[in-house]
């Protein structure tokens, strides 16, 4: 088991205090269903009450509120979130400032996409489609459709582009270099799934292909890593031979959703 992280800075450790302080003491006990008692000098909870919400120790939950360098877990952090009921935005920024790194997945993967949002993304002459870091795909424009197949068409467990490269006869096809392509996703999906930290959803649809696709059985094995980015995709259609450079955006608002945008390259552009 690999260490901890510290509260190592001093400036870091200002800033926790100073963010947990303020989460305590806006909350009140009837919005966590604690009693009122008698008569608050602060407002929102005691300390005491935070540790007892959270099931951790008040000495252990004190020295953090005070920004003492001390270890903490993300467990530790996470019954924090917790009990203070804090957002997917509020609960990144915890992680962030004691931890100094994103917080693991441990809900379910955000499924919901904004009108504002679905609008921008019909708007888009490209294909582009817009997916959970599970790789579930939970919109599309109508390009994106055209391209790759009317995902309205599909039950809503096979819209994973994980699952349609991996066990799809007709994916399969439309990618020229379906090895190379192949690969580099698995790649980028295994950073998803290690920040996911052992979700039930991440780990059914790893088990799935385990035992459906002997080419993600052996390729998972070698722990191949990448960032989401940019890159070319080729795509075989029955009019020739298409490529597309694509890019993947993160959705302000919404840390679980990405924007996938293709551009038709030059030489594509040109065909008629």
């Amino acid at each position: 088991m690999g260490t901890m992280p510290k509260l190592d800075r001093p400036g870091n450790r200002r800033a926790v205090a100073a963010f947990v302080l303020n989460l305590r003491s806006r909350l009140t006990p009837e919005a966590v269903g604690l009693p009122t008692g008698t008569r608050r000098r602060t407002p929102g909870l005691r300390r005491e009450e935070v540790a007892q919400l959270a099931g951790v120790g008040i000495t252990w939950y004190t020295w953090f509120e005070q920004g003492r360098n001390i270890d903490v877990s993300a467990d530790f952090l996470d019954r924090l979130c917790r009990a203070f009921r804090l957002s997917d935005t509020e609960r990144s920024h915890l992680f962030t400032l004691a931890q100094h790194r994103p917080p693991p997945h441990d809900r379910p993967r955000e499924r919901h996409v904004s009108e504002t949002v679905r609008a921008v993304l019909a708007s888009l002459p490209a294909p582009a489609y817009i997916m959970t870091s599970r790789w579930d795909v939970v919109a599309w424009n109508a390009a994106a459709g055209a391209l790759f197949g009317e995902f309205a068409q599909l039950p809503n467990d096979d819209r994973n582009i994980i699952r349609l490269v991996f066990r799809s006869p007709a994916f399969r096809q439309l990618m020229i270099d379906w090895e190379n392509d192949a690969r580099r996703t698995l790649a980028r999906f295994r950073v998803e799934y290690a920040r996911a930290a052992g979700n039930p959803a991440f780990e059914a649809l790893v088990e799935e292909l385990m035992s459906d696709s002997p080419e993600f059985r052996q390729w998972w094995s070698h722990q191949d890593v990448a960032a989401l980015g940019d890159g070319l995709k080729r795509i075989r259609l029955p009019q020739g031979e298409l490529s597309f450079e694509h890019a993947v955006f993160a959705v302000e608002g919404s840390p679980n959703l990405r924007l996938v945008a293709y551009s038709p390259t030059p030489d594509t552009e040109k065909q008629p």
